[in-house]
């Protein structure tokens, strides 16, 4: 035992000696290209002089990267995440500048701008060195990846590791199972393509494909907060108002998230999935774990509970895998620029504005967010931790502003794959064996926004529908006009009148939110959810205006007389009771489930008054977000409702052939069946009975 302790500490002093000597000519090499960084004085000095300089001034800049940088990060944990890229770089060279100030050769100097340029090169350099140095000593990787990932587990001395599996379920957002398929089968994901059966594994899949249906809110935060808590009833969409509270809630709201935690786990009685030693990475939702990182519903809270920040310091503390995961940043900046500013050039359709800040959200969702929860998963792997929950949002970032079958977003979903083939390399040197599940939480359909094609958006159509004075531009649109005249002839005002229009009084004026192509009206001076017969005595040509409308598909409203009532254009009006797959109705075109979803959404305290769903065309796939993106979710439509999951054989079957997964809520109920399987017990609820009876 003392041997091998013997040979770690030669085997770490020698990749130091080397680290420091490639640091050294590095410096070197810098002085002699860059003229406003010199290791020399001003009169010249030997060579010796100048190695000497370059060796003791690398030995103190690795010094100080190695004790004063973790301070500096800690620190920084409350600075937003956007901003972050741009400090790294400064942090970095002001380290530097320090170094050569206090080298004791007093020789060596650098402009403040030269600095930020020296330090980043060597520590990219130092990095690839160290993890060069390192890939062939599987003791010193492990050990590498414990002290990034910052995730040791405190284990009394001689306490063996679990010998039962843990399980790591990694979401792939927004990635749909249709452009999944469409991914393995061009060679953009060989990871994936390896587990399915393809070259690599001798035709032998170690994993399973599976689709899976979502409820009508077809986003993440609804779904994710099924998958990890259990129930995501009453969450309509991904924004909607609320009358009891007057508020707006939005599932990305750090306070709003927290609230739907609470909600879900007073509903079920249950913390979560993750509620025994397990891990939530870049979550919206906790799932009841202990150990967090970018966990949206723990950012709300304040005090040293909240460690949810903790995984910036546990990537970042590491000075170069700051500095490399920044150079990402920048360089994901300017490739979104490029790209951008390429398809402005081809006029592409459809397309939204890519400007603003938009380039620095990506850069953070691609590069920061995927590398720091990368790094936590590892840590948690090999930490042995029974479950582990991570989300990785890269690909709905981009597939909502380039497209889901973009070039860009499949250039996005090649890296995810290399994510998963290292995590998959990491479960080779964790202390006890890992099956990792990979699922997404919805799809993306495409199609161009609402507002493009017909020139005004849903709030304004809403208000032209109402009577309410819109914008000149919407009036002018075709839309603006049927809409018009639509009030005037419910008013019995063949003729509008000049000077005279009718408007209702502000408080009747409606809150229009929007969730992908699904859209949520709202009028807030009524304290319950009002009646189809109500808002028709109010604004007698609201509901034909949207339900004759070429882009909605179809509307959702209270009925005093049945209940649920779908409307459709051509004056179809249908109870939801009265829907099931043998008789759609106005939701033939949007598939089976469709009229479960709907009638499940009704039943939700907090549904909005309207419920507007935009249309659907099944030749091509497309939906009308009523949002700015060509690539949305959120409502039904296409390949948005139907994400995948993607599971070992070693588990069991999440339905049998003959049976379809539908809902976020049967997709938790899998995974805790998953947990059990691995003799935990990890989740500290009996089977419930319809499980026992499976």
């Amino acid at each position: 035992m003392g041997g091998r302790r013997w040979r770690r500490l030669l085997s770490g002093v020698w990749r130091s000696l080397a680290v420091w000597a490639v640091s050294t000519v590095t410096m070197l090499v810098l002085a002699g290209v860059l003229p406003d960084f010199q290791l020399e004085s001003t009169n010249g000095d030997s060579a010796t002089r100048i190695a000497v300089t370059a060796g003791v001034g690398a030995a103190v800049f690795g010094l100080l990267s190695s004790l004063v940088w973790p301070l500096l990060v800690r620190a920084l944990l409350l600075v937003p995440a956007l901003v972050l890229g741009l400090l790294v770089f400064f942090l970095n060279g002001s380290l530097l500048l320090i170094a050569l100030r206090i080298n004791p050769s007093g020789q060596g100097e650098a402009a403040p701008e030269t600095a930020v340029v020296v330090a980043a090169v060597m520590s990219a350099v130092a990095s690839a060195t160290g993890g060069a140095l390192a890939v062939r000593d599987d003791d010193a990787y492990r050990r590498r990846l414990y002290r990034l990932a910052d995730r040791r587990r405190r284990r009394g001395d001689g306490q063996a590791w679990p010998s039962t599996p843990g399980a790591v379920f990694l979401q792939l957002d927004g990635v749909g199972h249709d452009v999944l398929q469409e991914a393995v089968a061009k060679g953009l994901m060989p990871t994936v393509a390896q587990w399915l059966g393809g070259p690599g594994e001798g035709g032998c899949p170690t994993h399973r494909l599976t689709p899976w249906r979502t409820d009508w809110s077809s986003q993440t935060g609804a779904s994710q907060l099924g998958i990890l808590h259990g129930s995501n009833h009453d969450v309509p969409a991904f924004r909607w108002y609320e009358k009891d509270t007057h508020e707006v809630m939005v599932c990305n709201r750090p306070s709003n998230a927290a609230e739907l935690q609470r909600r879900a786990v007073e509903y079920t009685g249950d913390g979560g999935l993750l509620t025994v030693d397990g891990a939530s990475r870049g979550n919206l939702f906790s799932g009841g774990a202990d150990q967090l990182a970018l966990v949206l519903s723990m950012a709300a809270r304040r005090g040293r509970e909240n460690r949810s920040r903790s995984g910036y310091f546990a990537y970042f503390s590491d000075p170069a895998n700051a500095v490399r995961t920044a150079m990402s940043f920048v360089a994901e900046v300017l490739r979104e620029m490029g790209q951008s500013t390429w398809a402005r050039m081809k006029k592409r359709r459809p397309r939204v504005k890519r400007g603003g800040l938009y380039p620095f959200v990506r850069a953070f969702a691609t590069v920061v967010e995927r590398d720091v929860v990368v790094a936590a998963v590892i840590g948690d792997m090999l930490a042995g931790r029974n479950a582990v929950y991570a989300d990785l949002v890269a690909y709905d970032e981009v597939a909502h502003h380039s497209g889901p079958r973009s070039r860009d977003a499949e250039k996005v979903l090649e890296r995810l794959d290399r994510s998963l083939a290292l995590v998959a390399k990491v479960a080779e040197h964790a202390p006890r064996p890992y099956r990792i599940v990979v699922l997404s939480d919805h799809g993306q359909s495409p199609g161009e926004t609402f507002l493009t094609r017909y020139g005004l958006s849903l709030g304004n159509l809403v208000r032209a529908g109402c009577g309410l004075p819109v914008p000149r531009r919407a009036q002018r649109t075709h839309s603006g006009t049927e809409a018009r005249a639509a009030v005037r002839a419910a008013l019995r005002r063949p003729v509008e009148e000049r000077g005279e229009r009718h408007r209702p009084s502000r408080r009747s004026e409606p809150i229009v939110l929007a969730s992908g192509n699904l859209g949520l009206v709202s009028f807030p001076d009524m304290p319950h959810r009002m009646s189809r017969e109500e808002i028709d005595r109010r604004h007698p040509a609201l509901l034909s205006t949207l339900a004759n409308h070429p882009g909605v598909g179809f509307v959702l409203v209270r009925s005093e007389e049945y209940g649920g009532l779908v409307l459709a254009a051509n004056g179809a009006e249908v109870p939801v009771d009265k829907l099931d797959d043998a008789r759609p109705g106005p939701l033939a075109d949007f598939g089976p489930g469709a009229a479960d979803a709907v009638r499940r959404t009704h039943s939700f305290p907090h549904v909005a008054d309207i419920m507007v769903n935009s249309s659907y065309d099944p030749q091509e796939g497309e939906v009308l977000a009523f949002e700015e993106q060509i690539g949305s979710h959120g409502g039904l439509g296409g390949a948005q409702a139907r994400p995948f999951l993607l599971s070992p054989v070693a588990l069991s079957v999440p339905v049998e052939d003959d049976a379809d997964l539908v809902g976020a809520e049967q997709v938790h109920r899998v995974l805790r069946r998953w947990l059990r399987e691995c003799d935990g017990p990890q989740v500290p609820l009996a089977a419930p009975a319809d499980e026992r009876a499976a």
